[in-house]
Protein backbone atom coordinates (compact mmCIF):
# COMPACT_ATOMS: atom_id res chain seq x y z
CA UNK A 1 0.00 0.00 0.00
CA UNK A 2 1.54 3.68 -0.97
CA UNK A 3 2.37 5.91 1.83
CA UNK A 4 -0.23 8.58 -0.22
CA UNK A 5 -2.92 5.91 0.29
CA UNK A 6 -6.12 7.63 1.83
CA UNK A 7 -6.56 4.08 3.76
CA UNK A 8 -3.14 4.99 5.78
CA UNK A 9 -5.25 7.83 7.96
CA UNK A 10 -3.38 10.82 9.20
CA UNK A 11 0.15 10.06 7.84
CA UNK A 12 1.91 12.18 5.59
CA UNK A 13 4.81 10.74 3.74
CA UNK A 14 7.33 13.85 5.28
CA UNK A 15 5.95 12.21 8.66
CA UNK A 16 8.06 8.97 8.22
CA UNK A 17 11.84 9.17 7.78
CA UNK A 18 13.14 7.07 4.33
CA UNK A 19 14.09 3.85 4.91
CA UNK A 20 15.89 1.67 1.74
CA UNK A 21 14.73 -2.10 1.75
CA UNK A 22 18.36 -3.08 1.98
CA UNK A 23 18.71 -1.51 5.47
CA UNK A 24 14.74 -2.55 6.11
CA UNK A 25 15.93 -6.42 5.63
CA UNK A 26 19.06 -5.67 7.71
CA UNK A 27 17.89 -4.43 10.41
CA UNK A 28 15.35 -7.16 10.21
CA UNK A 29 17.72 -9.86 10.57
CA UNK A 30 18.19 -8.77 14.00
CA UNK A 31 15.15 -10.71 14.83
CA UNK A 32 17.54 -14.19 14.52
CA UNK A 33 19.73 -12.95 17.62
CA UNK A 34 15.88 -12.37 19.78
CA UNK A 35 16.37 -8.70 19.57
CA UNK A 36 13.67 -7.52 16.62
CA UNK A 37 12.49 -4.31 15.31
CA UNK A 38 10.46 -3.56 18.04
CA UNK A 39 12.68 -3.59 20.59
CA UNK A 40 15.15 -1.56 18.64
CA UNK A 41 12.72 1.03 17.95
CA UNK A 42 12.05 1.51 21.31
CA UNK A 43 15.68 1.34 22.51
CA UNK A 44 16.56 4.50 19.88
CA UNK A 45 13.77 6.58 20.95
CA UNK A 46 14.59 6.67 24.81
CA UNK A 47 18.49 6.80 24.08
CA UNK A 48 18.37 8.93 21.74
CA UNK A 49 19.77 12.39 22.66
CA UNK A 50 18.80 15.50 20.54
CA UNK A 51 20.60 15.96 16.82
CA UNK A 52 20.13 19.59 17.57
CA UNK A 53 23.26 21.16 19.82
CA UNK A 54 22.02 24.22 19.95
CA UNK A 55 19.91 24.43 22.80
CA UNK A 56 19.11 28.27 23.16
CA UNK A 57 15.77 27.10 25.76
CA UNK A 58 15.71 25.27 29.10
CA UNK A 59 12.15 25.44 29.46
CA UNK A 60 8.77 27.21 27.36
CA UNK A 61 6.06 29.32 29.11
CA UNK A 62 3.10 28.75 26.69
CA UNK A 63 0.56 31.24 27.37
CA UNK A 64 -2.64 30.19 25.99
CA UNK A 65 -5.64 33.14 25.24
CA UNK A 66 -8.24 31.34 24.91
CA UNK A 67 -11.30 32.74 22.67
CA UNK A 68 -8.49 34.15 20.54
CA UNK A 69 -7.81 37.62 21.28
CA UNK A 70 -7.98 40.54 18.59
CA UNK A 71 -4.91 41.28 16.52
CA UNK A 72 -6.16 45.34 16.55
CA UNK A 73 -6.55 45.47 20.21
CA UNK A 74 -3.41 44.16 21.31
CA UNK A 75 -0.13 44.31 18.80
CA UNK A 76 -1.63 45.17 15.16
CA UNK A 77 -3.82 48.26 15.50
CA UNK A 78 -5.16 49.94 12.50
CA UNK A 79 -5.39 53.61 13.50
CA UNK A 80 -5.37 54.82 9.95
CA UNK A 81 -8.40 52.65 8.75
CA UNK A 82 -12.25 53.94 9.17
CA UNK A 83 -13.39 53.84 12.53
CA UNK A 84 -15.37 50.63 11.79
CA UNK A 85 -12.02 48.71 11.11
CA UNK A 86 -9.76 50.68 13.74
CA UNK A 87 -12.06 50.07 16.58
CA UNK A 88 -12.86 52.51 19.81
CA UNK A 89 -8.52 52.67 21.19
CA UNK A 90 -5.86 54.97 20.52
CA UNK A 91 -2.19 53.47 19.94
CA UNK A 92 0.80 54.01 22.20
CA UNK A 93 4.14 53.83 20.74
CA UNK A 94 6.57 51.35 21.61
CA UNK A 95 11.05 51.67 21.41
CA UNK A 96 11.35 50.97 18.30
CA UNK A 97 9.56 54.44 16.48
CA UNK A 98 8.07 52.13 13.44
CA UNK A 99 5.96 50.32 15.92
CA UNK A 100 2.42 51.00 17.46
CA UNK A 101 0.58 48.48 20.25
CA UNK A 102 -3.08 48.86 21.25
CA UNK A 103 -3.09 51.98 23.88
CA UNK A 104 -3.94 50.14 26.74
CA UNK A 105 -0.78 47.93 26.66
CA UNK A 106 1.46 50.82 27.84
CA UNK A 107 4.08 48.17 30.13
CA UNK A 108 4.46 45.87 27.64
CA UNK A 109 4.70 48.99 24.83
CA UNK A 110 7.64 50.50 27.20
CA UNK A 111 9.51 46.60 27.08
CA UNK A 112 9.15 46.02 23.18
CA UNK A 113 12.83 45.45 23.56
CA UNK A 114 12.44 42.49 25.39
CA UNK A 115 10.73 40.95 23.14
CA UNK A 116 9.23 39.84 19.52
CA UNK A 117 5.89 40.19 17.86
CA UNK A 118 4.90 37.73 14.68
CA UNK A 119 1.77 39.38 12.96
CA UNK A 120 1.47 37.16 10.61
CA UNK A 121 0.58 33.39 12.26
CA UNK A 122 -2.46 32.01 10.34
CA UNK A 123 -4.22 28.90 9.50
CA UNK A 124 -4.50 27.33 6.07
CA UNK A 125 -7.07 25.14 6.91
CA UNK A 126 -10.58 25.39 5.13
CA UNK A 127 -12.58 28.39 6.09
CA UNK A 128 -15.20 25.68 7.94
CA UNK A 129 -12.07 25.00 10.44
CA UNK A 130 -9.99 27.81 10.90
CA UNK A 131 -12.92 30.13 12.11
CA UNK A 132 -13.87 27.99 15.00
CA UNK A 133 -12.57 27.96 18.56
CA UNK A 134 -12.12 23.36 18.44
CA UNK A 135 -10.75 23.10 15.44
CA UNK A 136 -8.14 25.88 15.80
CA UNK A 137 -7.58 24.69 18.84
CA UNK A 138 -6.27 21.33 18.05
CA UNK A 139 -4.17 22.85 14.96
CA UNK A 140 -2.66 25.45 17.70
CA UNK A 141 -1.68 23.02 20.39
CA UNK A 142 -0.72 20.43 18.21
CA UNK A 143 0.88 22.43 16.10
CA UNK A 144 -0.89 21.10 12.69
CA UNK A 145 -2.76 22.62 9.59
CA UNK A 146 -5.36 19.69 9.28
CA UNK A 147 -7.69 18.00 11.24
CA UNK A 148 -7.19 14.42 12.06
CA UNK A 149 -9.19 12.79 8.84
CA UNK A 150 -13.02 12.15 9.49
CA UNK A 151 -12.84 15.50 12.00
CA UNK A 152 -15.37 17.77 11.98
CA UNK A 153 -15.01 20.72 14.46
CA UNK A 154 -18.25 19.19 16.07
CA UNK A 155 -16.52 15.77 16.35
CA UNK A 156 -13.19 17.31 17.32
CA UNK A 157 -13.60 17.78 20.87
CA UNK A 158 -15.41 14.62 21.30
CA UNK A 159 -13.68 10.78 21.99
CA UNK A 160 -14.17 9.17 18.85
CA UNK A 161 -12.73 5.58 17.82
CA UNK A 162 -10.36 5.14 15.74
CA UNK A 163 -8.84 8.86 15.34
CA UNK A 164 -5.34 8.95 14.78
CA UNK A 165 -4.39 12.54 16.88
CA UNK A 166 -1.05 14.30 16.37
CA UNK A 167 0.34 15.00 19.60
CA UNK A 168 0.24 17.83 21.55
CA UNK A 169 3.75 19.96 21.53
CA UNK A 170 3.55 19.69 25.03
CA UNK A 171 3.85 15.99 24.77
CA UNK A 172 6.10 15.80 22.01
CA UNK A 173 8.32 18.90 24.13
CA UNK A 174 7.84 15.76 27.09
CA UNK A 175 9.05 12.97 25.03
CA UNK A 176 12.31 14.98 23.16
CA UNK A 177 13.26 17.00 26.08
CA UNK A 178 12.10 15.23 29.09
CA UNK A 179 12.71 16.50 32.61
CA UNK A 180 16.36 15.44 34.51
CA UNK A 181 16.00 12.20 36.39
CA UNK A 182 16.52 14.49 39.69
CA UNK A 183 13.43 16.50 39.28
CA UNK A 184 10.34 14.96 40.75
CA UNK A 185 7.86 16.71 38.04
CA UNK A 186 6.12 16.10 35.12
CA UNK A 187 7.66 17.34 32.02
CA UNK A 188 4.44 19.43 31.35
CA UNK A 189 2.15 21.35 33.33
CA UNK A 190 -0.62 23.06 32.71
CA UNK A 191 -2.33 25.60 34.99
CA UNK A 192 -4.47 27.04 36.73
CA UNK A 193 -7.92 25.68 36.02
CA UNK A 194 -7.80 22.02 35.31
CA UNK A 195 -11.40 21.30 35.37
CA UNK A 196 -11.63 23.73 32.49
CA UNK A 197 -9.10 22.23 30.39
CA UNK A 198 -10.77 20.24 27.80
CA UNK A 199 -10.32 21.84 24.73
CA UNK A 200 -9.35 19.70 22.02
CA UNK A 201 -5.16 19.09 20.83
CA UNK A 202 -3.98 19.17 24.60
CA UNK A 203 -3.66 15.02 24.56
CA UNK A 204 -0.89 12.77 23.63
CA UNK A 205 -2.34 11.25 20.67
CA UNK A 206 0.15 8.94 19.04
CA UNK A 207 2.50 8.86 21.42
CA UNK A 208 0.81 7.66 23.91
CA UNK A 209 -0.72 8.62 27.70
CA UNK A 210 2.79 8.35 29.39
CA UNK A 211 3.63 11.70 27.69
CA UNK A 212 0.40 13.33 28.69
CA UNK A 213 0.63 17.02 30.55
CA UNK A 214 -0.72 17.22 34.16
CA UNK A 215 -3.14 19.54 34.55
CA UNK A 216 -3.45 20.95 37.87
CA UNK A 217 -6.49 23.28 39.31
CA UNK A 218 -5.45 25.88 41.48
CA UNK A 219 -7.63 28.96 40.89
CA UNK A 220 -10.85 30.51 43.41
CA UNK A 221 -14.03 28.98 41.94
CA UNK A 222 -15.61 31.61 39.69
CA UNK A 223 -18.84 31.33 38.94
CA UNK A 224 -19.75 33.57 36.20
CA UNK A 225 -21.53 32.44 32.92
CA UNK A 226 -19.28 32.73 29.97
CA UNK A 227 -16.23 33.48 32.35
CA UNK A 228 -13.37 35.46 31.32
CA UNK A 229 -10.46 38.05 32.82
CA UNK A 230 -8.36 37.45 35.80
CA UNK A 231 -10.33 36.87 39.33
CA UNK A 232 -10.55 38.96 40.83
CA UNK A 233 -10.56 41.08 37.72
CA UNK A 234 -13.19 38.81 35.65
CA UNK A 235 -16.53 39.51 34.15
CA UNK A 236 -18.89 37.74 32.64
CA UNK A 237 -19.78 38.48 28.36
CA UNK A 238 -23.08 39.21 29.77
CA UNK A 239 -23.16 41.61 32.35
CA UNK A 240 -25.15 45.14 32.29
CA UNK A 241 -23.72 47.96 32.07
CA UNK A 242 -26.55 50.56 33.06
CA UNK A 243 -28.77 48.41 35.81
CA UNK A 244 -27.05 48.22 38.94
CA UNK A 245 -28.92 46.33 40.99
CA UNK A 246 -27.66 43.54 38.19
CA UNK A 247 -24.03 43.76 38.91
CA UNK A 248 -22.07 40.74 39.85
CA UNK A 249 -22.63 40.05 43.54
CA UNK A 250 -24.53 38.36 46.30
CA UNK A 251 -27.51 40.96 46.04
CA UNK A 252 -30.71 39.58 45.00
CA UNK A 253 -30.90 40.88 41.76
CA UNK A 254 -27.73 40.12 41.20
CA UNK A 255 -26.55 38.83 37.16
CA UNK A 256 -24.03 36.53 39.08
CA UNK A 257 -22.25 36.24 42.66
CA UNK A 258 -18.40 36.93 42.43
CA UNK A 259 -17.82 36.72 45.97
CA UNK A 260 -16.17 32.85 45.88
CA UNK A 261 -12.82 34.85 43.79
CA UNK A 262 -12.61 37.83 45.62
CA UNK A 263 -9.87 36.54 47.37
CA UNK A 264 -7.82 34.80 44.25
CA UNK A 265 -5.32 33.18 46.37
CA UNK A 266 -4.29 29.88 44.80
CA UNK A 267 -4.62 26.53 46.63
CA UNK A 268 -2.56 24.01 46.63
CA UNK A 269 -3.14 20.85 43.75
CA UNK A 270 -5.03 18.97 44.98
CA UNK A 271 -3.30 15.90 43.16
CA UNK A 272 -5.61 12.67 44.06
CA UNK A 273 -3.95 10.15 45.68
CA UNK A 274 -3.19 6.46 44.07
CA UNK A 275 -5.33 3.87 46.29
CA UNK A 276 -3.23 2.58 49.28
CA UNK A 277 -1.03 5.69 49.80
CA UNK A 278 -1.40 8.40 52.16
CA UNK A 279 0.93 11.42 52.35
CA UNK A 280 2.89 10.46 55.63
CA UNK A 281 3.57 7.00 53.19
CA UNK A 282 4.54 9.74 49.96
CA UNK A 283 7.22 10.97 52.48
CA UNK A 284 9.04 8.55 52.80
CA UNK A 285 10.77 7.69 49.24
CA UNK A 286 12.40 4.68 49.92
CA UNK A 287 9.13 2.98 51.04
CA UNK A 288 7.20 4.87 48.27
CA UNK A 289 9.41 3.02 45.71
CA UNK A 290 9.23 -0.33 47.15
CA UNK A 291 5.10 0.02 47.15
CA UNK A 292 5.85 1.27 43.54
CA UNK A 293 8.08 -1.81 42.50
CA UNK A 294 5.36 -4.37 44.29
CA UNK A 295 2.31 -2.45 42.36
CA UNK A 296 3.86 -2.32 38.97
CA UNK A 297 4.65 -6.82 39.79
CA UNK A 298 1.43 -6.89 40.02
CA UNK A 299 0.03 -4.82 36.93
CA UNK A 300 2.80 -6.78 34.80
CA UNK A 301 0.14 -9.29 33.70
CA UNK A 302 -2.31 -6.63 32.41
CA UNK A 303 0.52 -4.02 30.92
CA UNK A 304 0.14 -4.85 27.43
CA UNK A 305 -3.13 -3.53 27.02
CA UNK A 306 -3.75 -0.04 26.43
CA UNK A 307 -6.02 1.26 29.27
CA UNK A 308 -3.54 -0.57 31.94
CA UNK A 309 -0.89 0.89 30.45
CA UNK A 310 -2.26 4.67 30.42
CA UNK A 311 -3.92 4.01 34.44
CA UNK A 312 -0.16 2.81 35.26
CA UNK A 313 1.22 5.98 33.53
CA UNK A 314 -1.28 8.54 35.38
CA UNK A 315 -0.33 7.05 38.06
CA UNK A 316 3.23 6.91 38.31
CA UNK A 317 3.22 10.07 37.35
CA UNK A 318 0.97 11.41 40.38
CA UNK A 319 2.92 9.90 42.67
CA UNK A 320 5.57 11.29 41.59
CA UNK A 321 4.59 14.72 41.86
CA UNK A 322 2.63 14.16 45.08
CA UNK A 323 6.70 13.84 46.61
CA UNK A 324 6.84 17.66 46.44
CA UNK A 325 3.41 18.67 46.38
CA UNK A 326 3.52 19.78 50.62
CA UNK A 327 3.45 22.95 51.84
CA UNK A 328 7.25 24.56 51.94
CA UNK A 329 10.01 25.86 49.95
CA UNK A 330 10.59 23.17 48.04
CA UNK A 331 6.99 23.14 46.79
CA UNK A 332 6.72 25.85 43.26
CA UNK A 333 2.83 25.83 43.94
CA UNK A 334 3.47 27.23 47.39
CA UNK A 335 3.38 30.90 46.85
CA UNK A 336 3.52 32.12 50.26
CA UNK A 337 7.36 31.29 49.88
CA UNK A 338 7.33 34.90 47.96
CA UNK A 339 7.35 37.92 49.67
CA UNK A 340 5.22 40.57 48.46
CA UNK A 341 7.29 42.86 46.32
CA UNK A 342 7.65 39.75 44.24
CA UNK A 343 3.90 39.59 44.72
CA UNK A 344 2.62 42.51 43.90
CA UNK A 345 5.29 42.72 40.88
CA UNK A 346 3.41 40.23 38.88
CA UNK A 347 -0.04 41.24 40.67
CA UNK A 348 -2.64 39.76 43.05
CA UNK A 349 -4.99 38.50 40.13
CA UNK A 350 -5.02 34.92 39.15
CA UNK A 351 -2.77 35.46 35.78
CA UNK A 352 -0.44 36.95 37.59
CA UNK A 353 -0.38 34.21 40.27
CA UNK A 354 -0.41 31.71 37.19
CA UNK A 355 2.97 33.54 35.81
CA UNK A 356 4.74 33.25 39.18
CA UNK A 357 4.33 29.60 39.79
CA UNK A 358 5.56 28.52 36.03
CA UNK A 359 8.52 30.30 36.95
CA UNK A 360 8.81 28.77 40.07
CA UNK A 361 8.10 25.54 38.10
CA UNK A 362 10.87 26.76 35.74
CA UNK A 363 12.84 26.85 38.34
CA UNK A 364 12.38 23.36 39.80
CA UNK A 365 13.18 22.20 36.21
CA UNK A 366 9.81 21.75 34.53
CA UNK A 367 10.26 21.74 30.70
CA UNK A 368 7.08 23.01 29.46
CA UNK A 369 4.28 25.33 31.57
CA UNK A 370 1.06 26.08 29.58
CA UNK A 371 -0.64 28.85 31.39
CA UNK A 372 -4.52 29.78 30.04
CA UNK A 373 -6.14 32.61 29.68
CA UNK A 374 -9.57 32.83 29.37
CA UNK A 375 -12.20 35.20 28.32
CA UNK A 376 -10.77 36.79 24.65
CA UNK A 377 -13.67 35.23 22.50
CA UNK A 378 -15.04 39.24 22.66
CA UNK A 379 -17.80 38.83 20.24
CA UNK A 380 -19.96 41.40 22.40
CA UNK A 381 -19.08 44.13 24.82
CA UNK A 382 -15.76 43.95 23.31
CA UNK A 383 -14.61 47.32 24.23
CA UNK A 384 -15.97 47.86 27.62
CA UNK A 385 -14.51 44.04 28.22
CA UNK A 386 -11.12 44.60 26.80
CA UNK A 387 -10.31 48.07 28.23
CA UNK A 388 -11.23 47.41 31.67
CA UNK A 389 -10.46 43.78 32.68
CA UNK A 390 -8.34 41.73 29.63
CA UNK A 391 -5.70 44.32 28.77
CA UNK A 392 -4.72 45.99 31.90
CA UNK A 393 -4.70 42.33 33.67
CA UNK A 394 -2.62 40.89 30.76
CA UNK A 395 -0.34 44.70 30.62
CA UNK A 396 0.66 44.10 34.30
CA UNK A 397 0.71 40.50 34.64
CA UNK A 398 2.85 39.86 31.60
CA UNK A 399 5.09 42.90 32.44
CA UNK A 400 6.27 41.43 35.70
CA UNK A 401 6.71 38.26 34.79
CA UNK A 402 9.46 39.13 31.79
CA UNK A 403 11.05 41.55 34.58
CA UNK A 404 11.13 38.75 37.36
CA UNK A 405 12.57 36.52 34.54
CA UNK A 406 15.29 39.01 33.76
CA UNK A 407 16.22 40.57 37.33
CA UNK A 408 17.04 36.16 37.83
CA UNK A 409 18.56 35.80 35.16
CA UNK A 410 16.17 33.28 33.47
CA UNK A 411 14.85 34.92 30.52
CA UNK A 412 17.88 34.00 28.31
CA UNK A 413 16.94 30.05 28.89
CA UNK A 414 13.29 30.56 29.39
CA UNK A 415 11.27 30.74 25.70
CA UNK A 416 7.71 32.48 26.31
CA UNK A 417 5.39 31.49 23.70
CA UNK A 418 2.11 33.65 23.56
CA UNK A 419 -0.83 34.11 21.66
CA UNK A 420 -4.89 32.66 20.90
CA UNK A 421 -6.15 30.37 18.90
CA UNK A 422 -7.40 32.82 15.99
CA UNK A 423 -7.67 36.39 15.61
CA UNK A 424 -10.68 38.62 15.19
CA UNK A 425 -12.69 39.97 12.26
CA UNK A 426 -11.07 43.05 11.03
CA UNK A 427 -14.88 44.55 10.94
CA UNK A 428 -16.25 45.21 13.79
CA UNK A 429 -20.22 44.70 13.76
CA UNK A 430 -22.97 43.45 16.64
CA UNK A 431 -23.18 39.09 17.76
CA UNK A 432 -26.63 39.67 16.64
CA UNK A 433 -28.45 42.13 15.75
CA UNK A 434 -30.45 43.26 18.49
CA UNK A 435 -28.92 41.46 21.02
CA UNK A 436 -29.66 41.91 25.01
CA UNK A 437 -27.74 40.84 28.16
CA UNK A 438 -29.55 40.12 31.23
CA UNK A 439 -30.94 43.51 31.81
CA UNK A 440 -32.31 44.00 28.26
CA UNK A 441 -29.65 46.30 27.41
CA UNK A 442 -28.73 45.86 23.58
CA UNK A 443 -24.86 44.45 23.24
CA UNK A 444 -22.38 46.96 22.02
CA UNK A 445 -20.39 45.12 19.10
CA UNK A 446 -17.15 43.63 18.83
CA UNK A 447 -15.15 41.42 16.98
CA UNK A 448 -16.08 37.69 15.45
CA UNK A 449 -13.87 34.94 14.68
CA UNK A 450 -10.84 34.74 11.84
CA UNK A 451 -8.50 32.49 11.42
CA UNK A 452 -6.70 34.02 8.52
CA UNK A 453 -3.98 35.73 10.27
CA UNK A 454 -3.20 36.24 14.43
CA UNK A 455 -0.31 37.81 16.07
CA UNK A 456 1.88 35.66 18.62
CA UNK A 457 4.15 37.32 21.17
CA UNK A 458 7.64 35.28 21.56
CA UNK A 459 10.71 36.33 24.12
CA UNK A 460 14.10 34.93 25.86
CA UNK A 461 15.12 31.01 25.10
CA UNK A 462 17.34 32.35 21.79
CA UNK A 463 14.41 34.27 20.27
CA UNK A 464 15.87 37.66 19.11
CA UNK A 465 14.41 40.98 21.46
CA UNK A 466 12.78 44.03 19.64
CA UNK A 467 11.75 42.68 16.44
CA UNK A 468 7.98 42.69 14.68
CA UNK A 469 7.73 40.36 12.38
CA UNK A 470 5.45 40.37 8.91
CA UNK A 471 3.05 42.94 8.17
CA UNK A 472 -0.86 42.97 7.77
CA UNK A 473 -2.87 44.77 5.25
CA UNK A 474 -4.57 48.16 5.52
CA UNK A 475 -7.67 46.06 7.32
CA UNK A 476 -5.49 43.75 9.55
CA UNK A 477 -7.13 40.98 8.26
CA UNK A 478 -5.04 39.16 5.91
CA UNK A 479 -0.57 38.53 5.21
CA UNK A 480 1.03 40.50 2.67
CA UNK A 481 4.41 39.17 3.58
CA UNK A 482 5.39 35.97 4.76
CA UNK A 483 3.13 34.05 6.96
CA UNK A 484 3.44 31.49 9.26
CA UNK A 485 1.58 28.07 10.61
CA UNK A 486 1.15 26.01 13.96
CA UNK A 487 3.69 23.65 12.41
CA UNK A 488 6.11 26.67 12.11
CA UNK A 489 5.46 27.90 15.72
CA UNK A 490 5.69 24.20 17.28
CA UNK A 491 8.73 23.64 14.75
CA UNK A 492 10.34 26.92 16.98
CA UNK A 493 9.78 25.69 19.99
CA UNK A 494 11.67 22.47 19.37
CA UNK A 495 14.71 24.14 17.57
CA UNK A 496 15.18 26.52 20.66
CA UNK A 497 14.99 23.08 22.91
CA UNK A 498 17.48 21.68 20.77
CA UNK A 499 15.42 18.90 19.16
CA UNK A 500 16.28 18.55 15.98
CA UNK A 501 14.52 18.53 12.78
CA UNK A 502 15.41 14.61 11.92
CA UNK A 503 14.16 13.48 15.39
CA UNK A 504 11.44 10.96 15.29
CA UNK A 505 8.75 9.37 17.75
CA UNK A 506 6.75 6.12 17.53
CA UNK A 507 3.48 5.31 18.32
CA UNK A 508 2.50 1.93 20.15
CA UNK A 509 2.83 -0.06 17.46
CA UNK A 510 6.52 1.20 16.33
CA UNK A 511 5.55 3.05 13.45
CA UNK A 512 8.00 6.11 12.61
CA UNK A 513 7.41 9.67 12.53
CA UNK A 514 9.41 12.66 12.31
CA UNK A 515 8.38 15.19 15.02
CA UNK A 516 9.06 18.65 12.94
CA UNK A 517 6.09 19.16 10.08
CA UNK A 518 7.09 22.86 9.99
CA UNK A 519 10.10 25.43 9.51
CA UNK A 520 11.30 27.39 12.33
CA UNK A 521 10.65 30.88 12.37
CA UNK A 522 14.42 31.73 11.01
CA UNK A 523 13.22 35.91 11.51
CA UNK A 524 13.06 35.64 15.34
CA UNK A 525 16.24 33.06 15.92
Amino acid sequence: MSLDSPRRLGCRREDHPQIGRRNLLQVGGLGLLGFGLADLARLEAQAAAPTHRNVTARSVVMIFQSGGPSQHETFDPKPEAPDTIRGEYGVIQTRDAGSLFCEHLPRLASRSDRFSVVRTMHHVAGPEFRNEHNSCMYLLHTGTTSLPVGDTNATISLPRPGRISWPSIGSMVAYASPVDADVPLPSMIELPRANLMKYPGRESGLLGPQYDRLGVDLAAPCHAPDAGGSCPNCYSHDDPNLDPERKPGPGPKAWWNNSSCRNPEFHLPDLGQAPGFSIPQLENRASLLRRLEGLRRELDAELSSGPSRAWDAHQRQALRFALSAQRGRHNPFDLTQEDDRTRDLYGREEWGQGFLVARRLVEAGVRMVQINLRGWDTHQNAFRDLKGKLLPSLDHCLSGFLDDLEARGLLDETLVVMCGEMGRTPRISPIAAGGKNASGEIFTPGRHHWGDVFPCFLAGGGVQSGRIVGTTDAQGGLPITPAYTPEDLAATIFHCLGIGPDREFYDASNRPYRIYRGEPISAVL
